[in-house]
């Protein structure tokens, strides 16, 4: 299966256990690919400097370059297909949208209400992290 992480869901996925950290380690076993794009990894980047990430980062052992590289390694980078602007209360929601349509993936994995709230974009379903991880145990 081949899915889109929203950055809220990587930067958990790779502080904290839960579902999140489900789907990191599913692609890790080979059991579903991930695709990010360079724009997707900057925000990512961006988001894990907030000082609200600064003590489960710290906990991590590891650096933010490190657990951001890392999760470059785990995906295959695609440059983002233009696509209009769709979520109009926050731009940046269409990085992800425009990330999915150029992998041609399957699910988009978001925590972000104004994605999850579409349900779909171009017939790709968006979903919460416990979902992704239920439709991928059943695939």
């Amino acid at each position: 299966m081949r899915l889109v992480l929203d950055t809220n869901v990587v930067a958990f996925g790779l502080l904290w256990n839960g579902a999140p950290a489900q789907l990191l380690d599913a692609a890790q076993a080979d059991e579903v690919e991930l695709f990010s794009s360079r724009v997707l990894l900057a925000e990512l980047t961006r988001i894990l400097r907030r000082a609200k990430f600064a003590k489960a980062l710290a906990a991590s052992g590891l650096s933010l370059e490190e657990l951001v590289l890392g999760y470059a390694e785990l995906v295959t980078l695609v440059t983002p297909a233009n696509i209009p602007p769709t979520i109009l209360r926050d731009p940046d929601d269409d990085h992800v949208l425009a990330c999915t349509v150029a992998a041609n993936a399957e699910l988009v994995v978001s925590g972000d209400r104004d994605l999850l709230e579409i349900k779909t974009f171009r017939e790709i379903r968006i979903v919460g992290a416990a979902e992704a991880v239920t439709l991928i145990a059943g695939a």
